[in-house]
């Protein structure tokens, strides 16, 4: 019988499916002017400054034990996947990079069964396999329709593995954790090494004067606010709420989001690209089905 989940859930899940929709295209935005570490940095260095006050008033209040894990849910769940993120938008569209992110469910479930000892349904095995052949036929698909398989498309896996592990700890390691507390010390924790990528190891500080820059890092302060800062929080709280696939089920609507504003931008996708999307959407649909 399928679970039911509180209203706010629901409501949670439409509201970050249109902002992470939405993120690929500011990405995208970002890197006509900034490179990718600076999009990546920039992005975690001002979402963690709009929750820097949030994290010092919670800071004293968090048990040591958790100290740890948290700084892993900054570095799975926000630092390292907004590099790779970057990366893979230098050489993918970001209706492609949209619909590669449907993948993350797939890999939460993996890991929690690994390594948390979940029992699966056989039929989870067929959508694992469904959702692995749609995206392998994606990332080796062009607009044309010729085969040729994009090695930046492993960035987007690896970010998708990330994320997947971070929903698990959030759920079995952070549960009694508010999620505002989550959100804001996890990234609080990265935000610094953010900071001093941006200030020093990036041309960041040399340009940011010209017009071009400006707008670009402009995009990308309204991610790392409203695509990171904030979607955490929500994110945090509907993994407390529901579950980790559940919760990373978002991916359904994702590439909707994702490929409408590709549209928009003049992006086009080919038939079988389309149609992999179709297919990892029902590898999720029968995995998700199979867990509950």
């Amino acid at each position: 019988m399928t679970k039911k989940y509180p209203a706010l859930a629901w409501i949670l899940f439409l509201v970050l499916s249109m902002i992470w929709g939405s993120s690929f295209i500011l990405i995208k935005k970002g890197l006509t002017s900034l490179n990718p570490e600076e999009v990546a940095t920039l992005r975690i260095a001002s979402a963690s400054l709009v929750l820097l006050p949030f994290a010092a008033k919670r800071i004293k209040q968090i048990n040591k034990k958790n100290i740890f894990t948290l700084i892993l849910v900054g570095f799975m769940g926000s630092f390292l996947p907004s590099f790779f993120f970057a990366l893979a938008q230098t050489k993918l569209s970001s209706s492609l990079t949209g619909i590669m992110n449907a993948i993350t469910p797939f890999f939460t479930i993996i890991i929690s069964v690994l390594f948390f000892k979940e029992k699966p349904e056989k039929k989870i095995y067929i959508g694992v396999i469904l959702g692995f052949l749609g995206t392998l036929f994606l990332i080796s698909s062009r607009e044309n329709g010729d085969f040729s398989f994009n090695y930046y498309a492993l960035f987007v896996v690896a970010a998708t593995i990330f994320y997947s592990i971070n929903a698990n700890l959030i759920k079995h390691y952070l549960n009694m954790m508010k999620s505002l507390s989550i959100a804001s010390i996890s990234l609080t924790t990265v935000g610094p090494l953010a900071i001093i990528y941006l200030l020093f190891l990036t041309p960041f500080l040399e340009h940011i004067h010209e017009p071009k820059v400006l707008v670009a890092s402009g995009y990308i302060v309204i991610l790392g606010v409203f695509g990171t800062a904030f979607a955490l929080i929500l994110f945090n709280k509907m993994v407390q709420l529901t579950n980790p696939v559940f919760s990373t089920s978002v991916t359904y609507l994702i590439p909707i989001i994702s490929v409408f504003w590709g549209v928009i931008d003049g992006e086009q996708l080919s038939l079988l690209q389309l149609i992999s999307m179709l297919t990892i959407m029902i590898g999720i649909s029968i995995s998700n089905k199979g867990k509950r």
